[in-house]
């Protein structure tokens, strides 16, 4: 049983097809695709063409419905609805990407759902599930080119709800990626320890964020210190939270899910701790911070 309306596999068909294109003043909501086109679309997104029968618009409108009632039509439309609503579809035509969001989220929203882009990538989530800090983060992983975070911020980010183990591994890689780079252009040797606590307190003493720091304001020395000492604390719960109920160390079997709203919170985490330090890096060498080469295995 899918999760998605009728109204909302129409508006599928509509923004995958372009639309029926004869006599149709109107221009597509985002590319026009031949019966060809679209079958080769259904393919990439694991959905078998050869379902459908007619012309354009009711084959394709067919081979939904089909792969929407199968066990995983959730997946499989969800999958086409990322696919189609990719900005690399509309490289020419960047305007027609925010067409087809805006078309699919007028549909998605009684359903519950929103897709958006995260990291330059169209992402499908339950709605509301975003965050300001999550996008800022997203936004300036991909203005500094670090695909390894925005891929990790998108792993976070799409499995909250459905893999929320995976979720909390991907968010914690996301700030160890950011700590990394950080520690590769200040010229400074990775930690013995390359977890992610290890990582954050090897960035904040070159960054000026070190909870000890004597040239803060009497004022509000105290409290900028607890705020310092909090990230230490966030850090330290959220490599926690991975290692005893993430994925990156294995599942034992019958293990305990984490609760979404927990694997929400580490993302949420993580993200604001990401984008403080990036934001705190180009405050403080005035330039952007590039990316760091993966560590070896």
């Amino acid at each position: 049983m899918t999760s998605f309306s009728t109204s909302t596999i129409e508006a599928l068909v509509q923004v995958i097809s372009g639309g029926s294109g004869t006599n149709n003043p109107e221009p597509p909501i985002g590319l026009y695709r031949s019966a060809s086109d679209i079958g080769g679309f259904l393919m990439a997104c694991g959905i078998d063409p050869a379902r459908g029968e007619g012309s354009r618009l009711p084959a394709l409108r067919t081979c939904l419905n089909w792969a929407a009632k199968q066990e995983n039509g959730d997946e499989l439309i969800g999958g086409a609805i990322e696919t189609v609503a990719d900005p690399r579809n509309h490289a020419r035509e960047p305007e027609k990407t925010q067409a087809v969001l805006d078309h699919l989220n007028l549909h998605l929203a009684p359903d519950g759902f929103e897709v958006a882009l995260l990291g330059g990538r169209a992402v499908l989530r339950k709605q509301g599930s975003g965050a300001a800090v999550v996008g800022a983060i997203a936004g300036k992983t991909a203005t500094l080119d670090f695909g390894t975070v925005s891929r990790d911020l998108d792993r976070a980010t799409r499995n909250a709800e459905g893999d929320p183990e995976d979720a909390v591994t991907a968010a914690c890689a996301t700030l160890e990626a950011v700590c990394r780079s950080i520690l590769v252009e200040l010229g400074q040797d990775l930690p013995a320890k390359k977890d992610v606590s290890a990582l954050v307190r090897a960035v904040q003493e070159p960054l000026g964020l070190s909870p000890g720091r004597t040239d803060l304001p009497d004022l509000i020395a105290g409290d900028i210190r607890k705020v310092l000492s909090g990230l230490t604390t966030a850090t330290e719960g959220i490599g926690a939270l991975r290692t005893h109920g993430g994925d990156a160390h294995g599942r034992e079997r019958g293990h305990r899910r984490i609760d979404p709203r927990i694997a929400r919170l580490a993302i949420h985490a993580a993200s604001t701790v990401a984008l403080f330090l990036i934001e705190t890096w180009e405050r403080k060498m005035q330039r952007g911070l590039p990316a760091a080469a993966e560590p070896a295995d």
